[in-house]
């Protein structure tokens, strides 16, 4: 498929004053979803996401128009966002995708959390994610796609069912199994919009203006609200700042006070331990798709190995929590 061609017929629709799509370039090439950059002639920045023809797609992943859908809603909630600006149809030939502005920043976690550009703005950033938190769990729910709703004993469930059809033997993760199947806390009076995967990498920071966008909201459900303040917790996803356990880059209680309360730390621990062992089982599955020949790519044999840095997250977290 011609990409800049489809773009640059698509984009009187997206701009009256445009005559073309400028630029094009991809930025990202998962195994299921593209990322392009590109400009109209009017000089708009825009982002264009797209799931090619054929490519696999993940069993909770939304579809596309959805994911759109839920973007405006969050912003709609007082999350920054990126702005939609068209979900594509049959006749603009990009497949299932949809457009919306560009933001200035930068998603990669270890610059965030290490270069001195964004020095200034890191202090903030943990108060600041617990407040966009509050917002995206405050969106209403009548007027959202449909969703799958999800607890802790259902995803410590569904993880399970898919580390024995790994028929992987790793003691660590069977003890985090059976210590969290033991304390895990009861569904929420009422689910909330959670995100899914709101971590250091999926937030879009700029070195003046400090979080300016939420990203990648394909595993985005109905659900417990500690989950997504959980999630962000993850040692994994701290990028060697261990020492700070909010994203890298601040403390449990700036991301609860940000919050504004309602959730305990002890939940808030609990979904973190979860999250490390939902990624260890995430890594297991990524080297296996290496070790079966399905992806050859030496990226998935890299993060395979991680899984041995969740069990060491995991022992911490047993003799501490």
């Amino acid at each position: 498929m011609d990409v800049a061609a489809a773009l640059d017929r698509l984009a009187p629709r997206l701009s009256p004053t445009a005559t073309g799509a400028v630029n094009v370039r991809r930025l990202s090439g998962g195994a299921s979803l593209e990322t392009w950059a590109f400009d109209l002639t009017d000089r708009t920045p825009l982002i264009l996401r797209r799931r090619p023809e054929g490519a696999a797609m993940r069993e909770t992943a939304l579809p596309l128009a959805s994911e759109a859908a839920l973007i405006r809603a969050a912003a709609a909630a007082g999350s920054p966002a990126p702005s939609v600006v068209h979900v594509c149809t049959p006749e603009d030939s990009l497949g299932e995708a949809y457009v919306m502005r560009r933001l200035e920043g930068e998603t990669l976690g270890r610059r965030i959390v290490r270069d001195e550009t964004f020095a200034g703005v890191r202090p903030g950033l943990a108060r600041r994610c617990g407040e966009v938190l509050a917002r995206i769990h405050a969106a209403p729910t009548e007027d959202l796609p449909d969703l799958a709703i999800s607890d802790a004993r259902g995803e410590l469930e569904r993880y399970e069912a898919i580390y024995r059809q790994l028929d992987a033997r790793r003691p660590i993760l069977e003890a985090a199994f059976r210590w969290l199947e033991a304390i895990a806390p009861p569904p929420p009076e009422r689910p909330v919009l959670v995100h899914g995967d709101f971590r250091n990498g999926n937030l879009m920071i700029h070195p003046e203006g400090g979080l300016v966008g939420v990203l990648d909201w394909e595993l985005a459900h109905l659900g417990d609200p500690a989950e997504d303040l959980g999630w962000i917790c993850v040692n994994s996803w701290r990028f060697g700042e261990w020492r700070r356990p909010a994203g890298g880059f601040g403390d449990y209680d700036e991301l609860l006070d940000g919050y504004g309360g309602g959730i305990s730390l002890d939940r808030v621990r609990f979904w973190q331990s979860l999250g490390s062992l939902k990624w260890g089982v995430m890594c297991l599955m990524m080297y296996q798709s290496f070790a079966t020949g399905q992806d050859r790519s030496i990226e998935r044999a890299m993060i395979g190995r991680r899984t041995s840095e969740t069990e060491i997250d995991l022992v911490k977290l047993m003799e501490t929590t």
